[in-house]
């Protein structure tokens, strides 16, 4: 029975939930310039502009609800504990429907949305509320320097050591809705395989690595998760 699952969630579990995708034809960064929104120079350059956009996106993702995927793999975790199993569940998503889902343990690779980080002091803390160039941070006051704490493009993203490490022990790697075109999660299904370990793709339409998976189910999330949180669980998978 395989005991230690690794499941990496991309943008594609969250879109049944009404949040956008990122790198399809109609996703977000089809529509807006991730340059001038996602990267330190943006925000130096415009920080109103960008704490706009986070702030539209934080407000879109308290108004959205976790779907039956969310709420599997919060049961995966559940069922395999008790059987003295693990699910290391890393996302590259910001928003926390897999902790609203029921899940306890979540990786965030690319940060959170709902917190917000000083630039000033780096203090992080958990935030819920817009942000402005007027908020000042909780800890050393200082106005001006709060910014989303997410991984924008050139930044190294977080918790690597503890994903490398996971994935050495893992008996299966699953990816879920990613769209296999953003290192270094891009490159975990390889370092799986480099491993020994089986893996799956769970996706909508065939990722930019599909090639690299053993075995691809397409479908919605909210259909191929739970139906493979049954067989991991009764032991057929």
């Amino acid at each position: 029975m395989t005991r230690n699952v690794f499941v990496l969630t991309g943008a594609g579990i969250s879109a049944e939930s009404g949040l956008g995708t990122f790198r399809d034809t109609d996703g977000v960064w089809a529509r807006f310039d991730p340059m001038r929104l996602a990267t330190p120079e943006g925000f130096a350059a415009d920080p109103v502009l960008v704490h706009d956009f986070y702030n539209h996106r934080r407000c879109d993702a308290r108004a959205a609800a976790p779907n039956p995927a969310h709420a599997a793999l919060a049961r995966l975790e559940a069922g395999l504990a008790e059987r003295g199993g693990r699910l290391f569940l890393c996302t590259q998503n910001i928003d926390d429907l897999h902790e609203r889902a029921g899940s306890r343990h979540v990786v965030h690779m690319h940060g959170e949305l709902l917190r917000a980080r000083c630039t000033a002091c780096g203090t992080e803390t958990v935030w819920h509320e817009d942000l402005t160039v007027e908020t000042a941070c909780p800890h050393c006051t200082r106005v001006g320097g709060m910014r989303p704490d997410v991984v924008w493009f050139g930044e190294m993203p977080k918790h690597l050591d503890a994903i490398d490490e996971a994935l050495a022990e893992a008996d299966l790697f699953v990816a879920i809705g990613t769209s296999g075109a953003v290192y270094p999660a891009a490159g975990y299904v390889a370092q799986a395989r480099a491993f020994g370990i089986p893996t799956l793709a769970l996706t909508l339409d065939e990722a930019d690595n599909a090639r690299m998976f053993e075995a691809i189910r397409l479908g919605r999330a909210s259909e191929t998760v739970p139906a493979l949180a049954d067989e991991l669980l009764s032991g057929t998978a």
